[in-house]
């Protein structure tokens, strides 16, 4: 069951452990099921990592913390964990979601049905009709559109359901304007609508930030709407995410004289749906809304926290799940399935792993070596 809100205390224990180097969600997670709360993984990780073979970890001080949390309350935004109450439902329900991200403006306008708009930076003029008017009739059918505020189909989208509702996932920090000609549209939709953001505050969006932003544009959503993208585009990355998350993936069909519409005319080919308006939409995703996506339980805030495996239990095996994996990426359960050991002793040596630095995690579940 979802907490109404957490403490001050917690929220900076749990801020803490995420800006925590090679601290990601899969570990926030597994740190909180081993032992219950963030300050208490925050004891744990110097020995966690050293065990892992790792250097010493650099966690930031209670008062970073600190004054990351009032840098967001004076760009006049807020954080959300995970398990909150406020916290989106259909985010949470994605593998690795966000343990905290930072929300400016209405949240309410994360709890109906919505729909992921992303395409084309450099947008035909009928790519901008097309979006503006299926984002218009989306929202006229009380549906919210998400989207990514770049340049082209996002920012349409955003403009044409501002009055009905819309959310903007932006790259960088919740105060930072980007594209700075949306200077005005981000402005706007921080007070109509809800802009969220999963980096710290102040932070400049790089090209690394965007796969994560795309990540939390289809997390976000019940289906995302590919209107013009080219082939190895970004808006391709978020329907992507919106497969791995088991939403559905919707695409405009394009001349495929016109490079821009590639990427979009694949994705028709394997399999998405084609769609020409927005009642299309509308009609595809109503039964996903009126039977809709359930929070996983996990990171119950009341629980107390379990022991975790026995030291000894865990140095016997150490080496053993080390020798089964490789550079390859190796799903967990075929982990556990060919280790035969217990899936805490198993968790604790991969999150071991990773906080030394020397364990990476893919989609789907799977692991490398570093």
């Amino acid at each position: 069951m979802n907490q109404t809100t957490i403490s001050r205390s917690d929220l900076i224990d749990r801020l803490r452990l995420i800006r925590t180097e090679t601290v990601g969600p899969v570990a926030f997670e597994h740190l909180l099921s081993l032992y219950g709360t963030a300050a208490a993984a925050l004891d744990a990780l110097p020995g966690l990592a050293r065990k892992g073979g790792g250097r010493v970890l650099r966690v930031p001080a209670k008062a970073e913390a600190e004054r990351e949390i009032a840098a967001t309350e004076k760009a006049g935004a807020r954080f959300l964990a995970r398990g909150e109450a406020d916290y989106p439902r259909l985010l949470a329900a994605i593998e690795a979601a966000p343990p905290l991200i930072t929300v400016k403006g209405h949240v309410h306008l994360a709890r109906p049905p919505a729909v992921a708009m992303v395409g084309a930076r450099n947008a035909s003029a009928a790519g901008q009709r097309l979006a503006r008017e299926m984002a218009g009739d989306i929202g006229r059918a009380g549906m919210i559109v998400v989207s990514g505020l770049a340049r082209g189909i996002d920012g349409v989208a955003h403009v044409a359901a501002l009055d009905t509702g819309t959310i903007a996932v932006v790259a960088g920090g919740i105060d930072i304007v980007y594209p700075p000609e949306h200077a005005e549209l981000q402005a706007r939709i921080g007070e109509a609508g809800l802009i969220v953001a999963e980096m710290p505050v102040g932070t400049q969006p790089q090209a690394r930030h965007f796969p994560r932003r795309n990540r939390l544009i289809s997390g976000l959503a019940l289906g995302v709407v590919v209107v013009e993208a080219a082939l190895k585009s970004g808006s391709l990355i978020t329907a992507r995410f919106a497969l791995e998350a088991g939403r559905e993936v919707m695409a405009v069909p394009g001349s495929p004289l016109d490079p821009r519409a590639r990427g979009a005319n694949d994705l028709i080919r394997q399999g998405a749906r084609l769609v020409e308006s927005g009642a299309e939409v509308v009609d595809v995703l109503r039964p996903m809304a009126e039977a809709p996506l359930a929070e996983p339980a996990r990171d119950g805030f009341a629980a107390g926290p379990p022991k975790p495996p026995d030291e000894p239990e865990i140095a016997r095996h150490r080496n053993r799940i080390i020798e089964l994996l490789s550079p390859v990426p190796i799903a967990v359960d075929e982990l556990l399935r060919q280790a035969e050991l217990t899936p805490p002793v198993v968790f604790t040596i991969l999150l071991e792993l990773e906080l030394a630095g020397r364990l990476m995690r893919h989609a789907g579940g799977r692991v490398s070596l570093i």
